[in-house]
């Protein structure tokens, strides 16, 4: 993991921005996607050579002022603010919310009573090590053909689509869905939580290198909904609409919800789960 996750993210969204997105002409002699440092710098109000120490890691503690002013800058979202504000109470990379509790596997009876109301759609409990803990009936019969859950449940996510083969078969778009699954990692105190850090090694072990170049170079703010493409062993390709529902902090927790990004999608899957055309409605995507 990056020793430096302020300064990667800054420096990774700073090159995300166009310059005629903040009134700047593209000219044609840029060396460097996005924005020049200098042109960020005079954006947000700081000095150049602060934001150069930021960037490689030499001061790791910015104002809450400084990383709103960069994060207006950066015209960030929402979830990005956040996620940059949150470097500015990391002062402390022992400290996280949880303390030193383990991940929470156990899924409450009102949790596992609203996942069956997602039936028959593909839907999944999961917690912060990307554990499937519970599953409706159309999530197994979307990924257990896949061998995702072979070892029943919990069931390691992340495991499956870094270090198994088949993953890289299933997923047309296996590199981005490798990020995303490293991005999730990543969030939140990352390494620092020792479950996470466990986890971490185990996959540098079994992933090797290609893992580990991704932590450095990958920051933890995954998507949180999207479309993504998927080459099934029975249906063929497929295209699913996913939404991340988070639970309450005391939970640790998430819901996985996917669904068809378009009609053939839609009768795939119905016919994967064996119910009735149009038990399940494409999404646009």
């Amino acid at each position: 993991m990056s020793e430096n996750e302020l300064g990667l993210f800054l420096r990774l969204r700073r090159e995300a921005v166009k310059p005629a997105e903040v009134g700047l002409p593209a000219g044609s002699r840029r060396r460097t996607p996005g924005l020049r440092r200098s042109e960020l710098a005079t954006i947000a109000g700081v000095s150049v050579e602060y934001l150069t120490r930021l960037e490689q890691g030499r001061d790791r503690h910015p104002s809450t002022p400084v990383l709103s002013a960069l994060a207006e800058a950066l015209r960030l979202s929402p979830a990005q603010r956040v996620h940059l504000l949150g470097f500015a109470k990391a002062n402390d990379p022992n400290f996280n919310c949880r303390g030193g509790s383990g991940p929470n596997r156990r899924v409450r009876p009102a949790v596992q009573a609203m996942l069956d109301q997602f039936e028959p759609a593909p839907a999944a409990v999961m917690n912060r090590l990307s554990e499937i803990l519970a599953c409706t009936d159309g999530y197994r019969s979307l990924f257990a053909p896949m061998g995702l859950l072979d070892g029943g449940l919990p069931s390691s996510y992340a495991t499956y689509v870094l270090a198994d083969p088949r993953a890289r078969e299933v997923y047309p778009d296996w590199e981005h869905k490798a990020d995303k699954v490293v991005a999730t990692l990543k969030q939140g105190p990352g390494r620092s939580d020792p479950a996470v850090g466990a986890l971490i090694d185990r996959l540098a072990v079994l992933a090797g290198t290609d893992f580990t170049a991704r932590l450095e170079t990958i920051p933890g703010l995954p998507d949180t909904n999207g479309v993504g493409r998927l080459t099934h062993p029975e249906a063929g390709p497929l295209r699913l609409a996913y939404e991340t529902l988070h639970l309450s902090a005391d939970d640790d927790q998430y819901l996985m919800v996917y669904l068809p990004a378009d009609d053939a999608t839609a009768k795939a899957l119905d016919a994967l789960v064996g119910r009735r055309p149009g038990g399940l409605r494409a999404v646009a995507g």
